[in-house]
């Protein structure tokens, strides 16, 4: 029986491309939802602010 593992791993190039995209997408949804959190708080602040003026 010949000797498994010689020559290049199978698929490495596709697998590191598939994980670098996927990480930008992972690191795109966290960013879109921290963003959306401080805009919600910003709104509330000012919300609450007005209501304190009246």
């Amino acid at each position: 029986m010949p000797k498994k593992g010689k020559g290049k791993a199978k698929n490495t190039t596709n697998k590191a491309k598939y994980n670098r995209l996927m990480n930008q997408k992972v690191n795109k949804v966290k960013l879109e939802k921290q963003l959306h959190k401080e805009r919600i708080k910003a709104l509330i602040r000012k919300v609450n602010e007005e209501k304190n003026k009246e």
